[in-house]
């Protein structure tokens, strides 16, 4: 077999480890390169939802996400004054799934687990310090160029994985358009090792809260909450990260005479983001690469890892003997239900809990009372929700 006869994977975030991992236990070597001088460490993404939970069950790594990290078993749509509008409970997806629960784990404790697993397997290759700039490709390969250290290195396999993020070199070179828009806000988050359920006794460990002034999202983790808002696109973004600033935030959440330990604060800008092809030749786009949302559902990743799976599946096929065209059927799946799903799911979350219109944000709130009140309407609601439907779409798209 030729060194190049391997897939080289761009990035090595969950995404890009959750693909390398898959193909190498499909028999497919890997390279994965990493930009990154050693494992990230950042919260980011860390929800993960039921079929998402299905698929890394391959890997055995399910029992210690939860493990070091929480099993939400509902989550709330809430108004900031008057408490919980809705509560969605993941048990009616029992029949569905065989988690019917979110797990919330921060997704470098997967990496973790995800490069542990790999390095297991003979033939690992991962490198970091290896910045990727840009992809080329022949009829019968594609490479990548890599700035390492002072040097440039070129790295060839018969695919190109690009899972490196909203920002893909990759995707760039290649010109590949990324359609959508960004929201005319900032997004805030703090996070704090106060425990809100201790004052908030009625929270889940995942809450939607609505108001017209401040929505507010406050997501639990193992050993954090974690705290985001939105902030004016103009404002100064040090002062937004300052410690008054957050305090404040945090004070309006729960207000307590002592100050709140800050462990991480983070601001960004947020994308409804789709590429127009997921495919460019033997160049495949996956997770952030290829399409990014607001984190208002925790869709992201999510898609991201659904993409991975999907993709190494058609690529061992491929390795099998078939018709690479198969790589058309992951374009026409993945990105489907990135337009048709994700996009609009989270676009729709950020409209909920935003709405500053009395009557609309009223009737808005009311509809998700009545679909959790009904057990009929709250599972097809959280089919959709857990992203149980857009797999099943998927599956469907030849």
């Amino acid at each position: 077999m030729s060194e190049t006869d391997r897939v080289v994977v761009v990035g090595a975030g969950p995404v890009g480890l959750t693909a390398a991992l898959a193909l190498a236990r499909r028999g497919i070597p890997t390279v994965v390169l990493a930009a990154e001088t050693e494992p990230a460490q950042e919260l980011r993404g860390s929800t993960f939802h039921p079929p998402t939970l299905d698929l890394l069950d391959e890997f055995g790594v399910v029992p210690r996400m939860i493990q070091v990290g929480l099993k939400a078993p509902t989550w709330q749509f809430r108004d900031r004054e008057t408490g919980p509008v809705a509560t969605f409970d993941l048990a009616l997806l029992a029949g569905d799934t065989n988690h019917p629960y979110r797990v919330q784990c921060e997704q470098w404790k997967l990496t973790r687990l995800l490069e542990e697993q790999l390095r297991k397997l003979s033939g690992a290759d991962i490198r970091y310090g290896h910045e990727v700039t840009a992809a080329r490709q022949t009829t019968d390969a594609a490479s990548v160029t890599a700035r390492v250290q002072s040097a440039t290195v070129e790295i060839t396999g018969r695919y190109v994985i690009a899972a490196d993020g909203a920002h893909s070199a990759v995707r760039q070179s290649l010109g590949i358009e990324f359609e959508g828009f960004t929201y005319p806000e900032l997004f805030l988050i703090a996070s704090t090792d106060f425990r809100f359920e201790t004052v908030l006794t009625d929270i889940a460990y995942v809450n939607y809260i609505a108001d017209p002034l401040e929505w507010l999202v406050l997501l639990r983790v193992a050993e954090l909450w974690r705290v985001l808002v939105p902030a004016p696109e103009n404002a100064d973004r040090a002062e937004l990260l300052s410690e008054g600033s957050l305090q404040q935030v945090l004070q309006r959440v729960v207000r307590r005479a002592e100050p709140y330990r800050i462990a991480h604060r983070s601001i960004y800008h947020v994308h409804q983001k789709v590429a127009k092809s997921f495919r460019h030749g033997r160049v495949l786009l996956a997770g952030d690469a290829a399409h990014i949302n607001n984190p208002l559902g925790g869709m992201g990743m999510n898609g991201g890892i659904q993409d991975a799976f999907n993709l190494a599946d058609k690529l061992a096929a491929i390795w099998a003997g078939g018709d690479d065209r198969l790589l058309d059927r992951y374009d026409r799946q993945r990105r489907t239900v990135a337009v048709e799903a994700v996009q609009q799911q989270t676009h729709r979350n950020q409209q909920i809990i935003s709405e500053r219109d009395p009557a609309t944000r009223k009737r808005s709130l009311d509809e998700m009372r009545r679909t959790a009140a009904d057990k009929t309407l709250a599972r097809a609601y959280l089919l959709k929700s857990s992203m149980i439907a857009s797999m099943r779409r998927a599956a469907e798209i030849e």
